[in-house]
Formats: C-alpha cells, structure tokens, sequence
C-alpha cells in the first residue's frame, strides 16, 4: 500500500506537472501571436499611410474641392477685425500651422518666398496658428521673421470648420473665394512645379 501510494503521489506530481507546462506553452503562445497581431496591424498602418502619402492627389491637391466656395471666417489682422471674404479679388494661401509642427518649420522659409512672389501680383498668405501658447506663437513669427499675415485661433474652430486634422494644411482659394486646391503636408512653395501653378491662378482676373 506504501509503494502504491507513493507511486500515485508520483503520478499526480506528473500530471499536474504536465498541466502546468501545457498551460505556459498556451500562454507563451498566445502571447507570441497577440505581439504577431500587433506587429501586422502597426506594418498595415504605416504602409497605408505610406500609399496615402504616395497618392499625387494627397499632397498636390484634392480635385474634389475645387470649385466650392471657401468657408468664410471672423478674424483679426493687425488689431483690425475682418472676414477672408474681405480678400475676394486677390489669391489667398490658406494655411493651417502650429509652431510645434516639424513640417510647419521647414516650410516657413519657402512660404516667405512665396509671399515675397505673389504679394505684388493680387496673391496673398494668410497663416491660420493653432498655437495655445501665444508666446510660442509669438516667438516663431520672429524667430523665422514670417511677413505674411496670421492670426492665431487658439479655439482651432476655423481649422476645424475646414475638416483639418493634419499640420501644415493648405487651402489656394481663387480670387473669386473658391476653392482651388487642398495640399496636405510641407511644400516646396516656390520650386518651379508650384511657380508654374501659382502664376496661371494669378493670370486670371
């Protein structure tokens, strides 16, 4: 009977043994396809937004908008108050940036450029900020010495009216305040391709 219950003892041992390291395998296991899972979804997303990036139209311009009219919104230029459908008649650059966009940075100086381009041709840039902080914003208007007009919409209200939710966002609106172009991303503003563009909408009266 001692032998017997000794072996049984045994046997137990074995078996709950066995049970344990099924259940660790199960877990490693589940664990090594939840981080599988994980990792295809993360490669799915960023060759998404890798196609998305790629697609000509992302980036130089939604056919889709053009034609409609450009959203009209209060603002404030130089302590006076306006509307941008005070600047029918000219080209506008409608740009939405922020002072911590790495992107909105890099532009800043080609955006001058193009200011310096269009400004004495009946076009114009207007930086929309989504700066809360309006020394941050502040300091980056000297610091890149910006001469084109901005406002800043702490409220991000008028960026959110246009269905912007990437930073810079531009919106070209034509002088008669339709939209002619949606660009998404940093520009090179005054490269030849974009000079091109600009000087046939500015040709149009």
């Amino acid at each position: 009977m001692g032998r017997r219950g000794s072996d049984g003892a045994e046997e137990l041992d074995e078996l709950a043994l066995r049970q344990n390291f099924q259940k660790d395998t199960a877990l490693i296991t589940n664990e090594k396809l939840r981080r599988n899972l994980l990792s295809g979804v993360a490669l799915a997303i960023l060759a998404g937004l890798l196609a998305l990036f790629a697609i000509p139209n992302y980036r130089l311009g939604e056919p889709s908008l053009a034609g409609k009219p450009a959203r009209d919104f209060a603002l404030t230029l130089d302590g006076k108050a306006m509307h941008l459908s005070d600047l029918r008649g000219k080209v506008v650059v409608l740009n939405f940036w922020a002072s911590w966009c790495p992107p909105c940075v890099e532009e800043a100086p080609a955006m001058n450029g193009l200011q310096q381009k269009i400004a004495g041709r009946g076009g114009t840039i207007l930086g929309i900020s989504v700066d809360d902080d309006n020394t941050a914003y502040e300091d980056f208007l000297k610091q890149y010495s910006i001469d084109f007009p901005t406002y800043r919409d702490a409220t991000k209200k008028i960026g959110e009216n246009y269905g912007t939710r990437m930073y810079p966002e531009t919106y070209i609106v034509d002088r008669e305040g339709r939209i002619d172009r949606k660009l998404i991303g940093g520009q090179d503003w005054t490269g030849a391709e974009m000079m091109a563009y600009f000087d046939t909408l500015l040709a149009k009266k």
